[in-house]
């Protein structure tokens, strides 16, 4: 097994080199992929240029003919994770590190994002210390600040890089005996839920339940991120149920909020066939940035400042209609069970009598559309708040119940064939 250095050898060879020797040095092996595109390199990768071009369905004459240094950058980053996944699972693969600018990070990161949470994955990058959502997207990526451009060996190079090896050696070596294994004792199934702070009290009341019953709970933070990052786990089948409390993601997607998880949040549960309970949390709310960042097209609508930097905007009852047909439609469509959940009293900690975002006519809307699109999915409505004990346990009871429903349904089949 190697360590898999991903770097553009036609600008960056002297400093992948450097931090190959750091690796060997202590004690990994490594594969040095040459990501480079358009110029020439004195030096030659463990797997060269034309083979990360061939794996993306093309060749490098054929990149350098076009000139177009974006479509090289691409064509190099769909090679390499091509590439770097096919060598992991033939159990080729103990980490993965890359370093380089814009097109490096790009590179790197997309090779990265293919392996599984847990695979040690490092990227050097001069991009690091900013937004850097693009690049980790729903994986466990470290991002290590350059701080100066990757031009050439120095005393600012020289640290950084030698920090970057001695993590990813460490990583590496840890992986080997994982911490966070206990030994002899299985580990739990595991449950996925969504929470917001405004929703805590409801998945934290769950929580409890669902570990007393033998599962393990990972609780994913709705920000957009966490949401991606839970239905990428559901897809790569480690989880056995889903308690989809908290969908706010969906308003911010719809509206064009900061938080959105894309067009296909809601959908891995169902295509996969686990068991799911969904409902409505935090709908009642888009989030925006600082309250002077607003766009002016929300100009007239109800805000609450949550802090200094994040606005809550409240949804319409017409945008609540757009909602709750959208996670209707998408229950409908699931291949395993699934059950809503509504919370008739309130679906926020600000949703709620006396509280700023109350409002009937948009939950009702919400609700309506649910109601007229979920074709044959269960539909559970509860005259309590969504933070109410009761209702969690309800939830988490009714997840229980599709759960095993669904592990005694092997056990039927094989007795009846029998």
């Amino acid at each position: 097994m190697s360590v898999y250095l991903l770097a553009t050898l036609d600008t960056k060879s002297v400093e992948a080199l450097f931090l190959r020797d750091l690796l060997r040095q202590l004690g990994a092996a490594v594969t040095v992929v040459d990501c480079g595109c358009l110029g020439d390199s004195a030096t030659a990768g463990d797997v060269s240029r034309e083979a990360v071009f061939a794996a993306a369905g093309t060749t490098l004459a054929e990149i350098r003919s076009r000139g177009d240094r974006g479509a090289a950058v691409n064509a190099a980053a769909a090679g390499a994770a091509k590439l770097v996944r096919e060598a992991y699972t033939r159990g080729e693969v103990e980490g993965v590190i890359g370093l380089g600018g814009s097109a490096g990070t790009t590179i790197g990161t997309a090779a990265m994002r293919g392996l599984p949470i847990g695979v040690p994955k490092l990227m050097v990058s001069t991009l690091a210390s900013g937004q850097v959502r693009p690049w980790v997207a729903d994986k466990d990526i470290c991002m290590l600040n350059s701080v100066v451009d990757l031009v050439g060996i120095n005393r600012s190079s020289r640290a950084v890089l030698s920090q970057a090896a001695a993590a990813m050696a460490g990583m590496v070596r840890c992986r080997e005996r994982p911490l966070w294994r206990s030994e002899g004792r299985p580990d739990r199934p595991l449950i996925a839920a969504t929470m917001f702070g405004v929703t805590t009290p409801c998945v934290q009341h769950a929580r409890g339940i669902l570990e007393a019953a033998g599962y393990e709970v990972l609780v994913f933070h709705a920000t957009g991120n966490g949401g991606q990052a839970m239905e990428s786990l559901i897809r790569e089948g480690l989880i056995a149920g889903v308690l989809d409390i908290t969908t706010t993601e969906l308003a911010d997607e719809l509206v064009g909020g900061i938080l959105s998880a894309g067009p296909t949040r809601l959908t891995a549960a169902g295509e996969m066939g686990i068991p799911q309970v969904v409902s409505v949390g935090a709908l009642d709310m888009v989030n925006c940035g600082p309250r002077e960042t607003v766009p002016a097209r929300f100009a007239g609508r109800q805000f609450h400042v949550h802090n200094a930097s994040v606005t809550l905007m409240r949804t319409t009852p017409a945008e609540n209609a757009q909602l709750g047909a959208e996670i209707g439609r998408k229950l409908a469509a699931t291949k395993g069970p699934a059950a809503i959940i509504l919370p008739l009293q309130g679906l926020s900690a600000i949703d709620r009598a006396g509280q700023p975002f109350d409002d009937p006519r948009a939950r009702a809307a919400l609700y309506d559309a649910i109601r007229i699109e979920r074709g044959g999915v269960e539909l559970i409505e509860l005259d309590q708040h969504i933070n109410d004990a009761a209702f969690a346990t309800a939830a988490a009871q009714k997840l229980l119940s599709l759960i095993r429903t669904v592990e005694r349904e092997p056990v039927a089949s094989h007795v009846s064939e029998r």
